[in-house]
């Protein structure tokens, strides 16, 4: 089994396509301010050390040079040795709301970067417990069945926006029923589900649904995101405020009494999510508290690291580039 120790170092990579940008740039710049010397071709052929493709091979080297460095940073490791461990947790599902009503800005940066803000503090106090994430708005998709792999979560909930499911809504019915499919159905305990939204769309079925799975032993918590207030949607697109059908500005609001209620039904608890850290520490002594189930399993407990391979290539290619010489706009001298 391979896996980065620090997979989270690996968003430093996004440095190489920033690089190779000003690359392009600076060729251009070249082109430019050597069209004004004369000819190209003849101008180059006058240019001190000059040797064609010298530049680019020397960027090719310094990118993969980095880019070997930073995937030594995050540490490539192999799991050299195996045990049964005895741990106990239970099954956690959440469902993150990512519909557009989303992306208002009643709370800072906006609710959805909040709401997956919830989700990684939430994941960075658990220990045992297997982990589940199901995105909904006008549909529901499941992006990460359960698991205990914290970090391949965290990766896919980087991704998460409203783009992911192109049908708009706020369908937690469907949410409900797709995680009640997640769980095992041979069990009546050990289950819990955490619905993160702004409850803006009424779903008329979702309170019905959560009684439902709360009969198959899942308890809903829910987490309300945004103000009672409200504020106006802006449209992503055009970068304009929201305008209903009349020509008004559509306003946002957090409907904190949808979310009590299917709270209640699932006999869970309903959070206001205002400090993200303070929520998390809440819902995650919820989770403790319940009867937990042994999860014994075969997980690895010794790793081999490998980044020292990549350190000593991304060092041996930076170091062949910095010895191929590179030309300047120096002109050759004539002796006669």
């Amino acid at each position: 089994m391979l896996r980065f120790q620090h997979i989270s170092h690996l968003f430093a990579l996004g440095i190489l396509p920033v690089l190779l940008l000003l690359f392009i740039w600076m060729i251009y710049w070249r082109k430019k301010r050597l069209q004004t010397l004369g000819d190209e071709r003849l101008v180059n052929d006058q240019i001190r050390g000059f040797i064609p493709g010298r530049n680019t091979t020397r960027f090719i080297l310094a990118a993969l040079g980095l880019g070997a460095i930073i995937v030594g940073w995050a540490n490539l490791q192999m799991g050299s040795g195996m045990e049964k461990v005895q741990r106990k947790g239970v099954d956690v599902v959440i469902a993150l709301d990512v519909s557009k009503s989303m992306l208002a800005q009643d709370i800072q940066p906006d609710r959805l970067t909040r709401a997956k803000q919830l989700v990684m503090r939430m994941i960075d106090k658990m220990q045992n417990d297997r982990v589940a994430l199901i995105v909904f708005a006008g549909r529901a998709y499941l992006q990460v069945p359960l698991t205990i792999d914290y970090g391949a979560m965290k990766m896919m909930l980087q991704n998460v926006k409203p783009s992911l499911v192109p049908t708009q809504g706020t369908v937690i019915s469907e949410a409900v029923d797709l995680a009640t499919q997640s769980f095992s159905q041979k069990e009546k305990k050990y289950k819990t589900m955490i619905i993160i939204s702004d409850g803006e769309d009424h779903d008329e079925h979702a309170a019905a649904k959560v009684k439902q799975a709360s009969e198959t032993g899942i308890i809903v918590h829910t987490v309300g995101i945004g103000s009672p207030q409200g504020t106006t949607l802006y449209d992503p697109e055009t970068r304009a405020v929201k305008l209903d059908e009349n020509g008004n500005p559509v306003i946002s609001k957090l409907n904190e009494e949808e979310l009590r209620s299917i709270a209640s039904a699932g006999r869970g608890t309903y959070t206001l999510l205002s400090n993200a850290d303070d929520a998390a520490d809440k819902l995650v002594d919820e989770i403790d508290g319940m009867e937990q189930k042994s999860l014994g399993a075969m997980v690895f407990t010794d790793y081999n690291s490998y980044f020292q391979w990549f350190l000593v290539a991304g060092l041996i290619l930076l170091f062949i580039e910095w010895l191929l010489p590179g030309s300047n706009l120096k002109m050759k001298t004539k002796t006669t």
